[in-house]
Formats: C-alpha cells, sequence, structure tokens
C-alpha cells in the first residue's frame, strides 16, 4: 500500500471516530454533548504542521480548519493567502482534539476532549514523517509537543521560541499564542511577538513553501 493510501485510511478512521461520544474517558454522563464531527488535515507532502487546540463551533459547521476570525489571524502571521492555507501539499492541520468539546458554563469554548491525543496524535504525526515544522498552537499543543521543555505559562513559553526553533529537535517546533481575538490584549502587550518572532515564522513558511 503506498503513503498516500494509508493516509486515506487514516483519513476515513479519523472521519469515523466516535471515542469522545460512545466511549467516553469519564463515563457516558461526560460524553461529548453533540454528534463529532472530527476536523483534521493529514498530508503525505507538507512541510509545515499546524498543531492547535480542538475546533470551534463554526469550524465543526463549516468542515474547515480556522474557519473563522483567528484563522484569519493565524494566515496574516503566516503571511499566505486562503487558498494556500487550505492547500494540504503546503500545510498539515491536526488539533490536540477533533471535534469541537462544546461550552462551559460561561460560554467559552471547552478544552479539547481528553479522549483524542492519546488515541489518535502519535499515529498520527507518525504517518507524517516528511514534515519539518510543527507550529504550536495554545497550551495544548505546547504540553504535548514540548513536554519538560515548556515554560510556566503560555507566554514564557512562547518567549522562549528561540530555543523551541533553534534546538535539536526534528521537527522543528515553533510555540504560538492562539490567534483568538482573545489574545488582541496579550499581543498588544507583547509587541515583542509580531516584531521579532513573526518575521522569522513567515520566513520559514516561505522556505518551506517553496
Amino acid at each position: 500500500m503506498s503513503d498516500e493510501a494509508m493516509l486515506e485510511t487514516l483519513r476515513r478512521e479519523i472521519a469515523c471516530c466516535r471515542i469522545c461520544r460512545d466511549t467516553p474517558a469519564k463515563g457516558l454522563e461526560q460524553r461529548l454533548p453533540h454528534e463529532p464531527r472530527p476536523v483534521a488535515v493529514i498530508s503525505s507532502i507538507a512541510r509545515i504542521l499546524i498543531a492547535g487546540q480542538a475546533p470551534g463551533l463554526r469550524v465543526h459547521e463549516s468542515g474547515l480548519p480556522f474557519d473563522d476570525a483567528s484563522g484569519d489571524r493565524l494566515r496574516s502571521w503566516l503571511g499566505v493567502d486562503r487558498a494556500s492555507f487550505y492547500d494540504r501539499d503546503r500545510f498539515a492541520i491536526v488539533p490536540m482534539g477533533f471535534c469541537f468539546p462544546g461550552y462551559d458554563d460561561k460560554g467559552a469554548d471547552l478544552p479539547p476532549r481528553r479522549e483524542c491525543a492519546p488515541f489518535w496524535r502519535q499515529r498520527v504525526i507518525s504517518a507524517m514523517p516528511q514534515i519539518e515544522l510543527v507550529l504550536v498552537i495554545g497550551q495544548y499543543a505546547q504540553a504535548w509537543h514540548l513536554a519538560g521543555e515548556r515554560q510556566d505559562n503560555m507566554t514564557e513559553t512562547v518567549r522562549a521560541w528561540r530555543d523551541s526553533l533553534l534546538s535539536d529537535r526534528s521537527p522543528a517546533v515553533l510555540p504560538l499564542p492562539h490567534p483568538s481575538w482573545r489574545n488582541s490584549g496579550w499581543l498588544k502587550r507583547n509587541p515583542w511577538f509580531a516584531k521579532e518572532l513573526l518575521p522569522v515564522l513567515q520566513e520559514w513558511t516561505k522556505m518551506l513553501l517553496s
């Protein structure tokens, strides 16, 4: 079986996944409150992997990752247009949780479902050995991909981006804050992000898409 055929089998298996609905980690009373709609873009060619948290409601409805204002901001960070972003020969997009987890009692998105990453993540990452750069967005992706190298909080983890990017790790890993509008204040308080990190991100993106 070719690599692409194996990836297509993996895509179909992910699309049919129901573990958070049928066999949730904390029992059926804590299962996903709606029908699953896994969203992930797996590629045999892309050299950049975007590792996010979990789809929001709009992405759950459209089936397109980052199909919202946070996606617009992320694309501006990368310096790419929408067509390039959704070209799976250019970007793989694999969140920590494949399905929209629902809202908490304050109306905020819940964390990624805890069943997803232990079941799927290593298998998916191993299926894409060509990846050269992993963009880890938010604390859950950073906890998984940086493990013991993660700092005390998200700000310090992103501030240490040079250590992450230039380490001997393969593929290279670059931590980013979530591009949500909720982080607009963070971006204003941390101007070094746009001044120092984003030019390097865009340089790497341009190089790996060429």
